[in-house]
Parts: C-alpha cells; structure tokens; sequence
C-alpha cells in the first residue's frame, strides 16, 4: 500500500494553494486525539480537522453546539501533539465567532496559543466577515465553510442539501468570493450540489474541500469515525467506508471478556 506523500516537509496553507494549482486533490480527514491523530499523520494524510465534530462522535451529543472553547483546546493540542506532517486546521465552536470581533479574535488566539495548531475553520460568510477579517488580519490563517453548517441547524431545522436554488446558491457563490477577497486560505462547502461545488473550484484560486459536495473540488474531508465505519449509525449517501471497525472492535472485545471468563488471560507467559 503507497502513501501519497511528496516528502515529509510540514504541510502548510501555502502548499495546500500550491496543490490545487498543480491539480493535485488534497486528503483530509477529522481526528480529535494524540493516538488517531498520529497515525492519520504516519498515514500521510496532508491536512486534519480538529472538528467540533466530536461533539457527536467523542462525547455523543446530537449537535454540534455543545462545544466549548475549553474542550475545542482540549483536543486540539491532543492532535498536534501527534502530529508531524499534516497542517493542523482547528474549528472555531459555536458562539465564539457570531458578530463581535474583537471577543472572536481573542477566543482565535486562545485556541493558536495553547494548541500550536495552524489554522482555524469558521462557519459562516458574509453576516460574519467583520470577525473572520479581524482574525486574518492578526495574522491567522483561516478556512471558511459554507453551504450546510452543522452550527446554524437550530436555523435551519434539517441537515437536508444545501444551495439547491437559485438563491441560495448564488449567496454561497458571493459568500465563498468574499471570504477569498478577505484572505481565507481555502473554504470547506458540505453537502451541497456538486455542479455548484465545481463551479466554486473553477472560479475561486484558493482550495475547495467538500463533504459530500461531489468530486470536482480541490480536496474531500470525512469524519474518520464514519469512514472507519466505527458509527454505523451515521450513513448518508457521500459517506464511502474504508473499514468495518465496529465490527471488529465488538469482536475483539468479546474475545477479551471470554478469555477473562475462562481464566484464559493472563496466561504464564503473560504473567511475571
């Protein structure tokens, strides 16, 4: 099995740029801890996502909402503590970037402070841009995402496809043209029409990363809970899965509790 990995130098926003200029797509995947996060990185993943994400995957909540600054930090410095390679991208938790600037810088610099991560990822275009400037201006860099953003779900009622009319879809366009204009590195669109995803790539010079945005994009990000297949409860149609780890985990945790059972473990050779 190859890693698709093009020397070990560290990943950063400008190499990212550089990809998409050569047609190279960009792999990234969510991670929220120092053990997965490391081997995602030996795996030669470029970017990872410490998502807000693991709201529902870490702590099982049903929205992304609950997350706090606290615990963002919390799991962002578990993952560039076991990262190398790959640019780490840091989300910014509901609340903490919602329309006064100079409170978002501040929770913007707590999280680059006392993570060492490289970037951080905000929800949101135009009603936020005053925020998401002030922290670029500081010298941030920052990922933009639009098209379904899980932050607004109580706005929006459903995790249904985005940007599927007309005008919904021709904000999104002036949206992602604004949040490049001010300095955004690259912009996530989540499940929305794939001709729009493409059209967003085409015209804009900096990375598109889709979840479930189809393939002409610049890169795809996945929640490597879902694409490990250890939440099988989660399987929308974008979701393809590399493993079967619920499974496997299950059975070899039976294993281990028959093996107690039975007295078969610790064995001698196990024992000192």
């Amino acid at each position: 099995m190859s890693t698709y990995t093009e020397d070990n130098r560290k990943v950063t926003t400008h190499r990212l740029q550089e990809m998409k200029q050569r047609g190279e797509k960009i792999s990234m995947l969510t991670s929220y801890d120092f053990s997965m996060a490391s081997i995602v990185d030996q795996a030669g993943m470029d970017a990872i996502l410490v998502g807000d994400s693991a709201s529902n995957v870490m702590a099982g909540n049903v929205t992304t909402l609950p997350m706090t600054l606290d615990q963002m930090i919390y799991h962002g410095r578990s993952v560039v503590n076991g990262v190398k390679r790959a640019l780490v991208v840091i989300d910014m938790p509901f609340g903490t970037c919602s329309g006064n600037p100079t409170q978002s810088l501040e929770a913007a610099i707590r999280i680059m402070k006392e993570t060492g991560a490289d970037a951080l990822k905000i929800e949101g275009g135009k009603e936020i841009i005053d925020d998401i400037k002030k922290i670029i201006d500081a010298g941030i860099p920052v990922m933009g995402h639009l098209g379904l953003m899980p932050q607004s779900i109580n706005k929006y009622g459903t995790y249904a496809v985005r940007a599927k009319d007309g005008d919904e879809a021709k904000k999104l366009l002036e949206d992602a043209r604004l949040l490049e204009s001010i300095g955004c590195f690259g912009i996530v669109l989540e499940k929305i029409p794939a001709q729009l995803a493409g059209q967003a790539s085409k015209e804009l010079s900096i990375p598109i990363i889709g979840i479930g945005a189809g393939g002409e994009v610049d890169g795809q990000v996945l929640v490597i809970h879902d694409m490990l297949g250890i939440n099988k409860g989660f399987s929308p149609k974008f979701l393809r899965r590399y493993a079967d780890l619920h499974t496997i985990m299950t059975k070899a945790v039976q294993s281990y509790i028959e093996d107690v059972k039975t007295r078969d473990f610790p064995n001698q050779n196990e024992s000192y």
